[in-house]
Parts: structure tokens; C-alpha cells; sequence
């Protein structure tokens, strides 16, 4: 077959919903790749392509709208008009009136030293510059919604820069702190930054990572690795009690990170208080694939991870249902298992548990803003030439995301106040950098985040479309409130796709705080409802409105839960899956986990 026959082919395939063309193996596709990954390492994997068409487009619709310019003008002169107020009631002597107020998710300028002169003055005009700019990007005649979104990103970024809390002289916490310590927190706050720079160089944890160890105060809940191929290691976790319940649970942890969120300290693993509950549980541990994986596809993750897992327990614990648990990216892999399951008339599945995980992608969150033909292609050629995605080449995004939380803010308590803020082990997982192959990365990008193939019918498994509407497995579905990631009204779309019960849970906390919820934690609460299979389905501001407040962890929830919907005998332990020499391949976290 020539490679012209082979490029017709792959299109065909993906206008039938097929696997998505990956670029071909030919020279002239080569140097197109080649030419995208040697720009992506001098632009931290931006495309300037998709940059430069974004700004023209919102330019281009802004200067044709002469509506929309009079509008930014009158806005402009409105504010010169209220800060020229502001300043001649400051000269005679009186206390103005706050011009604006900084939102609620904004902590900045929330200290009391904010409200004395002239700082108060300085944050009040940024607020109003920030406002104008977010006119100036929002509703522009013509301009693409996603174009604008982009540009209303690059102005908060830029403007974050410039805002009057990141320097010495304009910020009255750090300003007062130079005046207390005699010029001494700077020196510290120079020193830290120099610490951290060498520990980057050399390749060393941040401050106060050290102390955490994985297999001695993280993922440290006693099991067997009792599974192992070339993409997975299966951990069958130790029995707490002499007695459990008949139904195991299996978790589909995210391969973008390591498995252990669910297994940090003992105080909040979330797998060690299911095992103390009464569980048989299961996880996943991914690879943490190389260049060598380059071709490993998303129906292999399917196949060699899900499949091979619920086949290995099925081995083990015959003729019971598995309570099937899915977290992020392994959510909605999960998804696309139990839809294919459903199909092939497989009814292992006791229920699917999903954690912040999407299956329906029109509405992805900020995410979205990196995201686009044009920047696919670019992620393509960079994960082409190098066989996979690195986590530091994601992680520049995610921070970005929330730079005020994760950047800002860390920069002006650990370099301009001079302190250190204690190390905790979610840092410390969050530290633990993982990979995704090629091909499964640009599949996943392609036929989920872009074309939305699984809630469009779309997806295929074994050539036929898979449907999470043939699911008949009851579903206990979480989303968080502050999930910049997976946002809860996109994971609560899970609605409008299923024809099962459903148990909707909404969490205080974000993507990962408000799955690692342990009971103890201190302002948690959550909002819950059921949805029958036969109950009308109302939309999530609806949901919202209805569904009641209830303090504390989820966690004791979901387990009562997972009891309701098992056998009521409880049964004894089930034996760990030994060799042919008669031993566990390994004891728990097993090998994986230490891939670096």
C-alpha cells in the first residue's frame, strides 16, 4: 500500500469514527514534525500559530466594531472619572468609598494592611484596569468564543505579572516585613529562591519533599502486587478484618499522575479507610511509559488496563460483580470500558464509580484555552519526536490555570516575606512527574477533547460504536466545586448520557482536595441527589437549587453506599493471586510506582 493509499485510508477511517489520523510515516509529514517540536522547545509547547490567529481574530473584530470601541472608551473615562473622585476626597481629608471589590476567589488584597493609603488606592486602580480588559476581550462582535477566552487568559496573565501585590514597594505585607526585620526576610527570601533554583538544576525534590517516601509514609497500605504486564501493576490490597464484604472494588486511577492519591498518609487514604471499611480493593498502578511506548493506543490502556485488571480479579473472586472505580483520565477510560462491556453483554460490573471525570467534553473547563487544532498539532509533532508527553511540559498549564494560587502567591511568601510554607504529602505527589504515550495522548486529544466522540456515538471499540447509555450498572458520580480541570457541571453531563441510577455527589475542595476528603477534615461538606433511571433529568443549576447541604466527608457516604448496592452476607477475605512458584510477584506499591 503507498502512502497516498495509506492517507486516504486513515481519513476514511476517521470520518467513519474510527481512530483519528496520526501523522504518517513518510518524509514530508518528518519534517513538518520536525520543524513544530524545534519551535515547541523554544515556546514551552505553545503554538504561535494558534496564538497569532487568536489575536488577530479578536483584533481584527475589535476594530471593525465601533460600538465596542466607544463602549471601551466610555469605560475608560468613567473610571478616570471615579479614581480623579477617589484621590480629591483622599486630599480633603476624608475616607473614600471602595471603587470596587476584588472577587470572592481572589485573595490578594484581603489582609487589613490593603485598606491603608496609598496601597488601598494602587489595588483599587488595578482592579479597575483588570476590569476593563476583561470588557475589552469579552463580547466582541465576530470574534470566536474560543478565541476570546484565550485572549481574556493572556490578559489576566499579563496583568497578574503587574499586579501591585508581587512587588517589594507596592505590597504593605512585604514592605512591612522589610521594616520589621531590618531588610533580614529578603535576605531569606534570596536565599530561598537560590535553594530552589539549585534543586531544580540538580534534579532534587523541592524544600521539604525529602521526608515523604513512597512504600514508608505514602501509599504505604499493606497489599501484594498480584498482577503485572507491560503497562500495569495490579495491587490487591490486605484485608483489615476476618471478614469483608462479597463484592471487590477496582480503581482506575489517572496514568497522568501517579496512583497514590488515593494512598497518601494513612490519616487520608482514601484505599486504606475502604480496606478498614470492609473492602476488598483493587488498584491499578500504571507504567510510567518511555519512548519505547510511543505506540501504545488508548484502546490498549482499555484493554491491558482496565480488561486485564477485571479479568485478573474475576480469576480470583469468581461469579461476583466488581464496583468498578474510576478517577479523572481513568474516569472516563472506565466509562469507555463498561459502555464496551455493556455491548458485549458483560455483566461483571456491580456499579461505576466516577471521581471528577468527564464524559462529555463540549464544556472541558480552562483547560479548553490550550487546546485547539492547531495546538493538537503541535503537542503531536512534540510527543513525535520524543515518543511521549512529559509531565513538566503539562504542568506549566495546569499552574498557569491558577497562577495566582500556584505562582503568584508562592512567589510572595517564599521570596519577598522570606518564609517556607510546610511541606505536605499531596506536594509531594503532585512532585511525582509521570508521562503518556504518543499515540495514546494524541488519541485521547482528538477523539475525546476535541471531537467528543464518546458522547456523540462516535467512539468505537472492536469497530463497533460504544454507548454509556447501554451502562446498566447503578453510577456514584463526584465533582468538585472548584475543579478547574474537570468542571463539575461538564462531569455532571453524565446525566444527559446514561439511562441508569445515577448518585450525584458535588464536594467542597478542588480536582484533587475534594476527592482526598477524609473524614476529620475540617469546613468539608457536600451536596448529594439520586437520579433514577426513570426520573426526569433537570439541569445542574436545578440540581443545585434542590440538593442539600451536608457537612463533613463524602467518603462514609460512598461506602454505605457501595454496601447498599452489595450482597448483604459478608464473606471471608479472598486469597491474594500467587505465581507458579507460589509467591506475590511483589508487595504493595509494588515497582511502578518508582518510575521515574
Amino acid at each position: 500500500m503507498d502512502t497516498r493509499t495509506r492517507v486516504i485510508g486513515a481519513d476514511a477511517a476517521s470520518r467513519m469514527g474510527g481512530s483519528p489520523p496520526l501523522p504518517q510515516n513518510n518524509a514530508f509529514r518528518d519534517l513538518d514534525h520536525a520543524k513544530e517540536a524545534l519551535i515547541a522547545r523554544m515556546t514551552a509547547g505553545l503554538s504561535p500559530a494558534s496564538l497569532r490567529a487568536t489575536v488577530s481574530d479578536w483584533l481584527i473584530h475589535l476594530m471593525a466594531a465601533p460600538g465596542k470601541q466607544l463602549e471601551l472608551a466610555s469605560l475608560c473615562v468613567s473610571n478616570a472619572k471615579r479614581l480623579s473622585e477617589y484621590c480629591l476626597t483622599l486630599a480633603l481629608g476624608q475616607q473614600p468609598p471602595e471603587l470596587t471589590v476584588p472577587p470572592p476567589t481572589d485573595y490578594r488584597f484581603h489582609a487589613p494592611e490593603w485598606q491603608a493609603e496609598p496601597y488601598r488606592l494602587w489595588y483599587q486602580s488595578f482592579l479597575l484596569v483588570e476590569q476593563w480588559w476583561d470588557t475589552a476581550t469579552r463580547a466582541v462582535p465576530g470574534t470566536t468564543r474560543h478565541h476570546e477566552d484565550v485572549v481574556a487568559f493572556i490578559a489576566r496573565q499579563v496583568l497578574d505579572i503587574l499586579a501591585p501585590a508581587n512587588f517589594v514597594l507596592t505590597n504593605p505585607e512585604v514592605s512591612h516585613r522589610v521594616a520589621a526585620t531590618c531588610g533580614l526576610s529578603l535576605v531569606q527570601g534570596y536565599q530561598n529562591a537560590l535553594e530552589d533554583v539549585s534543586r531544580v538544576v540538580c534534579g532534587k525534590p523541592a524544600v521539604g519533599l525529602d521526608q515523604f517516601k513512597v512504600g514508608v509514609n505514602l501509599a504505604a497500605t499493606p497489599g501484594e502486587v498480584v498482577f503485572r504486564n507491560r503497562l500495569i501493576e495490579l495491587i490487591q490490597y490486605s484485608p483489615a478484618s476476618d471478614s469483608v464484604l462479597a463484592e471487590p472494588i477496582l480503581i482506575v486511577p489517572a496514568w497522568i499522575m501517579k496512583y497514590y492519591i488515593l494512598d497518601l498518609s494513612p490519616h487520608n487514604s482514601l484505599i486504606r479507610y475502604l480496606v478498614e471499611q470492609g473492602h476488598t480493593v483493587f488498584c491499578i498502578s500504571w507504567r510510567n511509559v518511555d519512548a519505547g511506548d510511543r505506540d501504545l493506543s488508548l484502546e490498549d490502556y482499555r484493554r491491558l488496563g482496565v480488561m486485564a485488571a477485571l479479568d485478573t480479579i474475576s480469576g480470583t473472586i469468581p461469579d461476583r460483580g466488581v464496583h468498578a472505580t474510576g478517577y479523572c483520565l481513568g474516569g472516563t477510560l472506565l466509562s469507555i470500558a463498561a459502555a464496551a462491556m455493556a455491548d458485549a453483554g458483560d455483566e461483571r460490573l456491580a456499579s461505576v464509580t466516577l471521581f471528577a471525570a468527564q464524559t462529555d467534553f463540549t464544556e472541558p473547563g480552562e483547560l479548553q484555552l490550550f487546546i485547539d487544532d492547531s495546538e493538537v498539532y503541535f503537542l503531536e509533532s512534540m510527543m513525535w519526536s520524543q515518543g511521549y508527553l512529559s509531565a513538566n511540559q503539562m504542568s506549566a498549564a495546569f499552574q498557569l490555570l491558577q497562577s495566582n494560587d500556584l505562582i503568584w502567591s508562592r512567589l510572595i511568601h517564599d521570596y519577598l516575606l522570606g518564609d517556607r510554607a510546610p511541606a505536605i504529602d499531596l506536594m509531594a505527589w503532585n512532585a511525582d512527574a509521570t508521562r503518556m504515550p504518543y499515540r495514546m495522548h494524541s488519541e485521547y486529544l482528538r477523539r475525546l477533547f476535541l471531537n467528543n466522540d464518546l458522547a456523540s456515538g462516535r467512539y468505537l471499540v472492536n469497530r463497533r460504536p460504544v454507548a454509556i447509555r447501554n451502562i446498566r450498572a447503578p453510577m456514584f458520580v463526584v465533582g468538585t466545586e472548584r475543579d478547574h480541570i474537570a468542571p463539575w457541571r461538564s462531569v455532571y453531563k453524565i446525566h444527559n448520557l446514561s439511562d441508569t441510577d445515577v448518585t450525584f455527589v458535588l464536594t467542597s475542595g478542588g480536582h484533587n482536595a475534594g476527592i482526598v476528603s477524609e473524614p476529620g477534615h475540617p469546613r468539608r461538606h457536600f451536596r448529594m441527589r439520586l437520579s433514577a433511571a426513570d426520573d426526569l433529568r433537570i439541569g445542574p443549576e436545578e440540581w443545585l437549587a434542590d440538593a442539600n447541604i451536608l457537612d463533613g466527608s463524602w467518603w462514609p457516604t460512598w461506602s454505605e453506599w457501595l454496601k447498599a448496592h452489595s450482597s448483604t452476607q459478608r464473606v471471608t477475605p479472598p486469597p491474594m493471586s500467587l505465581d507458579a512458584s507460589g509467591r506475590a510477584l511483589a508487595d504493595a506499591p509494588g515497582s511502578y510506582v518508582f518510575q521515574v
